[in-house]
């Protein structure tokens, strides 16, 4: 088991970590549209659909890694002034109740659509570009599949900490 949990981490790891280059080519896409648009007059279509493709990698790629590093939002009212297992208890049941069924039914929405995607040929029609959505697609599909992975070894982390009382790795 321990196994498992290390190769999905370091799977996040690797996604966190490609991911952040995305920002790299977001920040020249950008810059390449405004200085032709406000340098040149001569704006583009391709870059605002490209900088929104850009985008949504980076941040759907990053997701794993964000739940591995405990970087997601959380409300710390309560919860920072929880011993240890107080917070097992909340991390466990909130993944119970709203982690799992929340990520495996948008994980599964998203593979229907990407499927559809790709076999109707779809374009985003938000520009003039028209490219096709496949693509950024199946890029949802698998930050979606690996949040859920990294949130099932949180999950046997969690629950093995409230039972045992001790960290699992």
């Amino acid at each position: 088991m321990r196994r498992a949990l290390r190769i999905i981490d370091d799977i996040s790891e690797w996604t966190g970590k490609t991911g952040q280059w995305f920002s790299v080519f977001l920040v020249l896409v950008v810059t390449y549209e405004v200085m032709m648009r406000y340098v040149f007059r001569a704006p583009s279509l391709w870059p605002y659909d490209t900088s929104a493709m850009l985008g949504t990698t980076l941040y759907v790629l990053a997701f794993a890694y964000a739940l591995r590093h405990g970087a997601h939002v959380r409300v710390d009212v309560v919860y920072a002034h929880l011993p240890p297992r107080g917070r097992a208890i909340i991390d466990v049941l909130g993944d119970l109740l709203i982690f799992f069924p929340l990520i495996f039914l948008i994980t599964g929405a998203s593979i229907s659509w990407m499927l559809r995607s790709w076999s109707a040929g779809e374009k985003i029609h938000v520009t003039g570009w028209d490219p096709i959505a496949g693509p950024i697609r199946t890029v949802v599909v698998i930050g979606f599949c690996v949040l859920a992975l990294q949130g099932v070894a949180q999950f046997v982390r969690d629950l093995y900490f409230l039972i045992k009382g001790k960290a699992y790795d």
